[in-house]
Order: structure tokens, then sequence, then C-alpha cells
């Protein structure tokens, strides 16, 4: 800066002194990080080996412990896949087994029954379709729970049993009429079961239970059924009216001919005692007299229409019937 001038001058500075006192300070700034970071380098690899390789060790206990135990829980049971060896042939039991990791993985199965509900439609034997509806329970056989698995895998139950349930269905169904499926329905169940069980035992299947849930027909068959038990109803109603004009028939025959029997011994009666009829008179007027007595209303008869004038009768029937006086 000029004395006595305030503006600033750019050819007077020294730009030479700038430059210098920079690219040294640079260069010392640059060889200070480089000490540094080798110092810091080598404290690391004094001190830091050690705890890396402590973590090391137990991140690798720890991941070997837990891949060492598995565990198998109630209702289940396990197999091992070995990498040399492929399945083993021995069966986990609930609790806790040990592997090899890496080398072993183990395989579970669940061994508690598990229903399968499967419908089927067929023909009977006299050529009705049928739409049967039936449910199982089953389960793997722990005993066989290897050869499952090589053969069909941990779902052996979808694979399995709708084939096999379609097949028996359809074969113990042909063997009968639809009429015996309703009627005879506990053995058609029974049957298919045993087929069922026979053929589940095959693929290393058991089952707990078999159950005929649905039996339905073709709607005409269904029309069919209803019109012959309606004509079978119709039937039977003229069977019984028959049967009902036969015994009035005999009712009226014995009626008739018990009214006969009786006016033939009332006749004899009067034949052998005149006072026959005077008795059914009385008797007549008693019954009258009682029922007009229990009546309500009260009327005003003449003893010669109720037949209760058995007085004048009497003495008239006697003087008839007496001799006459020479």
């Amino acid at each position: 800066l000029k004395s006595g001038s305030s503006r600033f001058s750019l050819c007077h500075f020294p730009w030479h002194q700038c430059l210098v006192f920079l690219g040294s300070h640079f260069w010392h700034q640059q060889s200070m990080s480089k000490f540094d970071f080798s110092k810091l380098l080598q404290r690391v690899a004094q001190t830091g080996t050690p705890l890396v390789a402590g973590v090391g060790v137990l991140a690798g206990g720890g991941w070997l412990v837990s891949n060492s135990v598995y565990t198998v829980e109630a209702g289940r049971m396990g197999i091992k896949y070995s990498r040399f060896g492929g399945v083993g042939n021995s069966v986990s039991k609930e609790g806790l087994h040990f592997l090899l990791p890496w080398f072993e993985r183990p395989i579970i199965f669940d061994i508690r029954a598990r229903p399968h509900t499967m419908t089927s439609l067929t023909g009977s034997r006299d050529l009705q379709m049928v739409n049967i509806s039936l449910r199982a329970l089953c389960r793997p056989d722990h005993s066989k729970l290897p050869q499952i698995y090589r053969n069909l895998g941990l779902d052996f139950d979808e694979k399995v049993m709708p084939s096999i349930v379609n097949e028996v269905l359809k074969s113990v169904v042909a063997q009968y009429n639809a009429s015996q499926l309703i009627t005879q329905r506990e053995l058609v169940s029974r049957m298919i079961r045993q087929r069922l069980t026979q053929r589940a035992a095959d693929f290393g299947i058991l089952l707990d239970d078999v159950a005929i849930t649905h039996l339905n027909f073709s709607p005409e068959y269904e029309r069919a059924v209803e019109s012959k038990q309606v004509a079978q109803q119709q039937a039977e109603r003229a069977r019984f009216l028959v049967v009902k004009a036969q015994e009035e028939k005999k009712k009226t025959i014995i009626h008739a001919e018990g009214e006969m029997e009786s006016a033939r011994m009332i006749g004899d009666a009067i034949k052998a005692n005149p006072g026959f009829v005077e008795l059914r008179r009385i008797s007549i007027a008693k019954e009258i007299s009682s029922l007009l007595a229990k009546s309500a209303n009260r009327m005003v008869l003449s003893t010669d229409s109720l037949m209760m004038n058995l007085g004048e009768s009497g003495h008239a029937d006697l003087h008839a019937g007496a001799p006459k006086r020479r």
C-alpha cells in the first residue's frame, strides 16, 4: 500500500514468497497424515488382533452350538438328512437332539391325525349317478417316515388321499344299487373303510376313521323315488279302504243276523208268554220318563203318545185274556 492512498496495488504483492509458503505447509500436512495413519495401523495390529480373534471365536462357537441341536415338538417326529448318506433310517421322537452342522439337517413330520373330506361322482350298479362325500382321518406311520419322505415328501397326504379315495369309492359303489346305498349305508361304509385302509397302508399312511358324510343322487332319480313313494302310499291307502269296506260289510251282516235272531227270539217269547209285550212297554216307558225328568224343558204330553198309559192297557189285556163266566 502506498502512503496517502487507499487503493490496493496487486503488482507490488510478493506472490513468489506466498506460493513457496503454501507448498511447504501442504507437504508438511501430508507427511504428518501419513505418519499418523501408519501409527494407527501398528497399534491396531498390536492390540486389535486378539480382540477380533476372540469375537470370531465366540461367533463361530455360537453358530456351532445353535446349529448342532434341534427340538422335536409334541405331536411331531423327525428324521435326519446327511450330505454323505442321504436320509437316515433312525426316527427322532419328541425332545432335544443333536446333529453335525452343515453336514446334517433335520426333517420334521407332523404325525397327528388330519381330516380330509373328498367328494366323488360315481355310478351305482343300476346305473344311477351318485355324489358321495367321504371324511377320513389320516396320519403317517412313524416307522415308515424315511420311506415316506423319499417317495412322497412332507405333503404325502395331499398326493395320495384324493387318488385312492376316488378309486375305492368307485369300486365299492358300483357293487350296490341306489336303494341299497341308502338302506345298507353302514355296510357300505364298513367296506369302504376296509379297502381304503388297505390301499393307504401301501403308502405308509394309517387311517383312524372313515365315514360317509353326504350321499346325493341325481334330481331325476330323486323325483322318481318321490313319485314311487307317493304311489306306494296311495296303494296302501286304497288297500286300507278295501279292508275297511270289507270289515264294514261283515259288521252289517253280523248286525242284521243279530237283529233277525233278536226278532225271532222276541216272537218266540210272545208266543210263549203274551205278557212279554207288556214288559217291553213298561221298560220303554221307564226310559222315556227318565229322559223327560232329566230334560230342562217342560212339556205336557198325553200318556198314550208316550206309551205310558199302562193301567188301562193292562186292565184291557187282562179282561181280554180272562175266561168268560157262564
